[in-house]
């Protein structure tokens, strides 16, 4: 039996006026999912547990069958392991983004223009890390590049504790209220400053400008946490599992459960990911390359969600359905596989507010072998809510898929 999570960061959403009243699951032509909807089984869960924040941090490591309540340590130690860095027990680490910042006068009066300086290339954001790497790093804190806008601080000797914001929690938004808050707020919030004194005259911005670019004008701390440690998914399933995903702390959840990471060329994280590649990938390491499960994670979605971007959400979700679902299903049925294929959100991104909210997402759980039906005609939010199935802990879906006989 072989397993394919197919996961739209993301992807749930709530009603839109500008899409007649649905959601972007409702309004997208999906073919194939709609296929195997009445065959499967629909229902709501819930990916993140009370007393968490809504971060795709926590509703994936839900999703991949591990209880935040007792794994989670914060999610830039995800990160940090995916990318490579040593972390002593001691350490604390931060997510650094580089972000936009618009505004005159102090920094603190400032606004949230883009939590990721317009999807800056990892080309261009390795230039201003290792130029700010020269200026900050020092006093226990050393920075690490890491892709497009996601970079990491490691404190050592940290503490936690503090009250820190993700950026894209306040897109538009003045940043007064949003800044450090906490034991070492101080430290924190002058080496954002600094960062922004450091970078808005950068030659690599004022060659963003000139192209109608947004400038990375400041790093903005968020998302601190402790070293991680999670238990080997094999053990816990009893097969053999790996991960694709162009998403640093998706890929850091996989190294320490110990998967196999699946590197795929062309995986941006956006809604120009190559999306064939990523399924053709999954179908070649499950049916050829020794497999039994693997989760396919598709930023997409989410990343339209932050920008308020209806258009490309749902383009996102159609590529997922067309290129995806459709490429695993075939390629299942030409090999004689039998399979078992899992389609789900980590947590809604609505268009409307431009962040994550902790709402039940709806999964649909499709096997060839059992028709597992319970009256859903769709893939969508209202259809999973009206089969009655409510999951509460949702680190439990993975056991139940392995269940069905």
């Amino acid at each position: 039996m072989k397993y394919a999570v197919v996961l739209g960061d993301g992807m749930a959403d709530w009603k839109l006026e500008k899409l007649g009243g649905k959601t972007c699951l409702e309004y997208a032509k999906t073919p194939n999912i709609d296929f195997l909807a009445p065959h499967s089984e629909l229902g709501l869960f819930r990916t993140v547990p009370e007393g968490f924040k809504p971060g795709s941090d926590v509703a994936n490591m839900s999703v991949m069958g591990f209880d935040p309540k007792k794994y989670y340590t914060g999610r830039s130690p995800l990160e940090a392991v995916a990318m490579g860095i040593e972390l002593k027990d001691t350490d604390v680490t931060l997510r650094a983004n580089l972000v936009t910042l618009a505004g005159e006068g102090a920094y603190e009066d400032m606004t949230m223009a883009d939590y990721s300086a317009g999807e800056i290339s990892t080309e261009e954001a390795r230039e201003l890390i290792t130029f700010l790497k020269k200026e900050l790093d020092g006093d226990g804190f050393t920075l690490y590049p890491g892709i497009s806008y996601r970079h990491c601080l490691v404190a050592e000797n940290g503490v936690t504790g503090h009250d820190l914001t993700p950026p894209h929690d306040i897109s538009d938004k003045k940043i007064t209220e949003f800044l450090p808050k906490g034991e070492l707020a101080e430290k924190y919030l002058d080496i954002m400053k600094r960062s922004y004194a450091l970078l808005k005259d950068h030659p690599v911005n004022r060659a963003r400008v000139a192209a109608g670019k947004n400038p990375a004008n400041s790093l903005w701390l968020w998302g601190e946490g402790t070293k991680p440690k999670i238990d080997s998914f094999t053990r816990k399933t009893k097969l053999k599992g790996g991960v694709i995903s162009a998403v640093d702390l998706v890929k850091g959840i996989a190294l320490l459960a110990g998967m196999k990471f699946i590197p795929v060329a062309g995986a941006t994280g956006n809604y120009d990911t190559d999306f064939a590649a990523k399924a053709n990938a999954a179908a070649r390491e499950l049916l050829y390359g020794g497999l039994d499960y693997v989760y396919i994670h598709m930023e997409g979605p989410d990343e339209c969600g932050h920008h308020g971007d209806t258009e490309h959400k749902v383009f996102s979700i159609e590529q997922i359905d067309g290129l995806v679902v459709k490429t695993l299903k075939e390629a299942f049925e030409r090999a004689g596989e039998d399979y078992f294929i899992l389609i789900c959100p980590d947590h809604p991104t609505p268009c409307t507010i431009k962040t994550h909210v902790a709402d039940p997402v709806p999964y649909l759980l499709y096997t060839n072998v059992k028709d597992l039906g319970n009256g859903a005609k769709r893939y969508t939010e209202d259809e999973a809510a009206a089969t009655g199935i409510y999951i509460d802990k949702g680190y439990t879906l993975l056991d139940r898929m392995l269940q069905i006989k």
